[in-house]
């Protein structure tokens, strides 16, 4: 009878010292192998292979893509690729990004509930906004189990809130507790394949392709994951299908690019910012430049045209004054992070 072999972990903001210390727990002959994705820039170099390996009695490793899946392993997600499970392999792919991230936590969790049904177990630690939530319920969807750390024992809470918020969770536990439970989980028979495992829905399915080019995703139309929004992408400017999932909204447009509702408003945040500082770099070129034919004008005794560059120079004047104003002042997105000193005090405490 098969075992819960897949173990899938997905972390953020505090989850290096969340990871080793899980690290830490786990025996030389745990009989799975586990996949995890930390959100990291793409520009910096994921050194957390070695951080868990040293911190652990398990080997990690960034995998090589169509690397066959072992149990005894720790398979970390590479920077700026997608980790994907398939049967008896895992894919390292550049896909699109996921709520802005590449590698994305919930894209490992749909590929490996896809792949393994009830033989994942899903695990959500410490991290901002809501990634990892659509991930785990597809988990919880193909009969996996879904794990999630206390937000009261995370150093950022607000990934496990949202999976909580969302998902029938099987286990919520505190961190040195995550070690014994997994190898609990790991040790339990699961039902047959045919009977543990509903059968993946065209959505599931269409997500997880879309992250591999192959035939079906080179050819015939573009998937549709939903209805279509009024939103665009914020990625690519597509039109962005919306999709509700246990009361759970998501987005994601034909080209892939998925977004939570936190998320995408996060993406058009930052769109908004990048394009009121374009424009108040136009507006300042336009100021100077008008200001530089005015003093040209006035040295070639040509004092309306002087005139009417200088008016033109004082006019964008005024707008920069504005546009800089409501840039400099202007609030990024709430994203439910603790305030710095109680970050402190944390890892002072718990560190």
């Amino acid at each position: 009878m098969a075992h819960r072999d897949i173990i899938v972990i997905g972390a953020s903001m505090g989850g290096v010292e969340a990871l080793s210390s899980l690290a830490q727990q786990l025996p030389r002959d745990l009989p799975a192998a586990v996949l995890v994705v930390l959100h990291l820039a793409p520009q910096h170099k994921s050194v957390l292979p070695d951080i868990l390996s040293r911190a652990g009695e398990l080997p990690a490793r960034h995998p090589k893509d169509g690397e066959p899946l072992e149990p005894g392993r720790v398979y970390v997600a590479p920077n700026d690729r997608h980790l994907v499970v398939e049967p008896g392999k895992v894919r390292v792919v550049k896909g699109p990004r996921e709520n802005g991230h590449r590698p994305a936590v919930d894209t490992l969790f749909r590929s490996a509930a896809r792949a393994y049904g009830p033989r994942v177990v899903g695990v959500v630690l410490t991290g901002a906004l809501d990634c990892g939530t659509a991930g785990l319920l597809a988990v919880k969807t193909q009969g996996g189990i879904a794990v999630v750390q206390d937000p009261q024992d995370a150093f950022c809470p607000d990934m496990p809130r949202s999976a909580l918020e969302y998902v029938a969770v099987d286990h919520r536990v505190r961190l040195r507790e995550l070690g014994p439970l997994l190898e609990r989980l790991v040790a339990t028979p699961v039902p047959p394949r045919e009977k543990g495992r509903p059968r993946p829905s065209r959505q599931l399915e269409a997500e997880v392709k879309t992250l591999t080019l192959n035939e079906d995703t080179v050819a015939g139309a573009p998937p549709k994951y939903g209805t279509p929004s009024h939103y665009s992408c914020p990625d690519c400017g597509g039109v962005l299908f919306e999709m509700d999932e246990e009361g759970l909204l998501r987005f994601r447009c034909r080209t892939g690019h998925g977004y939570t509702s936190k998320a995408l408003v996060a993406g058009q945040q930052q769109g908004v910012d990048e394009a009121l500082w374009a424009a108040l770099r136009a507006l300042e070129e336009s100021a100077a430049l008008a200001r530089r034919m005015a003093a040209r004008a006035r040295e070639n005794n040509h004092p309306h045209s002087a005139t009417r560059f200088e008016e033109r120079a004082e006019a964008a004047e005024a707008q920069v004054l504005v546009l800089r104003e409501l840039v400099l002042g202007g609030a990024m997105p709430d994203v439910e992070t603790p305030p710095e000193d109680e970050l402190s005090q944390r890892r002072r405490g718990e560190g």
